[in-house]
């Protein structure tokens, strides 16, 4: 107990009150070398925590080709700079954490799916005041794997920030049988769950892909190599809330999407904003598929992989495929 009173006191004086160590060591009348050791001590032990705030650097004109050709509400793309998979995650975080609290306002009902890109993004929620708004976990539960980055975690993490309320969605993401599925959601708390999850004014997803270093399904072993194959070669090439679309974004009539308890995405069509959040290169051509869908209408990704949807998307002569014909929808 005493050496970590000491520890924080000196850590007090030094980080608090800006006292040099040789004002420190006169003070408490010890050497400069032993209050440099208690600093180190202090870090090492917890006592004092050190947080680096990037200044996440934006690419405003490749957000405006991104709006402009697949209609979007907003987008935002990090300057990725070569840094790790990791770094680029956590700032694709600090980027949609910062344009939610810009948009959130009291009574919001906000839907949530998974996933490492929508848990990067609640870790990063800062908000000023309390809201009363009301979380709701739009999808069933993955049950395997990381806890932290599954529905229920991440809908009661994010309520608590806000000091809001949460309401889970007590079922699994994919059952084995379609029937039982049916009979699932002719359950009662599960019907409420899902019916508030269509009324919500802002959803947040992450956006999977197939390809296996990032497949979030494959790591949560509901999906393996071979099952992966079989999705490409029933023409998928992402999934959104875990349901599986095609190139062009349309959600595919195949065994898997008929397993799945949770939101439709036609129903996310309806919402006023939906927040896709995804980086990386191996994940380009599963957000294509999602903004050729509109599935999203708000994306943050990262430069790099912004340039290649761009240019995934652009025709053979050029043009980009996606100004061709107008959108189907106001969004």
């Amino acid at each position: 107990m005493e050496r970590t009173e000491l520890l924080t006191q000196v850590a007090n004086l030094y980080y608090e009150d800006n006292l040099t160590q040789a004002e420190i060591a006169r003070r408490i009348n010890i050497s400069r070398s032993t209050v440099s050791r208690l600093l180190r001590k202090a870090r090492e032990a917890g006592v004092v925590e050190i947080t680096i705030h990037h200044l996440w650097k934006t690419a405003p004109e490749i957000e405006r080709d991104l709006i402009a050709r697949f209609h979007l509400r907003h987008a935002q793309v990090l300057v990725g700079r070569g840094r790790p998979y990791e770094e680029i995650l956590c700032g694709l975080g600090a980027l949609t954490a910062r344009y939610i609290e810009s948009t959130l306002v009291e009574g919001t009902i906000f839907g949530i799916s998974w996933g490492s890109a929508v848990h990067s993004t609640v870790r990063a929620l800062r908000p000023d005041q309390r809201l009363p708004i009301t979380v709701v976990q739009m999808i069933g539960a993955v049950g395997m794997g990381n806890p932290q980055i599954d529905g229920p975690d991440l809908a009661r993490l994010l309520a608590n920030v806000y000091g809001g309320e949460y309401r889970y969605l007590h079922a699994p993401l994919i059952v084995d049988d379609a029937q039982v599925r049916e009979m699932l959601l002719q359950e009662p708390s599960i019907r409420e769950t899902l019916s508030l999850a269509h009324r919500a004014d802002i959803a947040l997803l992450g956006i999977g892909s197939l390809v296996p270093d990032v497949s979030s399904l494959l790591r949560a072993g509901y999906l393996d190599q071979e099952a992966l194959d079989q999705l490409r070669a029933q023409g998928a090439v992402g999934d959104i809330c875990a349901r599986h679309y095609d190139a062009q974004g349309h959600v595919l009539d195949i065994e898997l999407n008929h397993h799945i308890v949770g939101i439709e995405l036609e129903t996310l069509h309806s919402i006023e904003r939906v927040i896709g959040v995804a980086g990386g290169e191996a994940k380009a051509e599963a957000i294509l598929g999602a903004l050729r869908g509109e599935h999203v209408n708000v994306l943050v990704t990262d430069d790099a992989t912004a340039q290649k949807v761009l240019a995934l998307d652009d025709g053979p002569d050029g043009k980009p495929l996606a100004l061709r014909a107008a959108p189907t929808r106001e969004r």
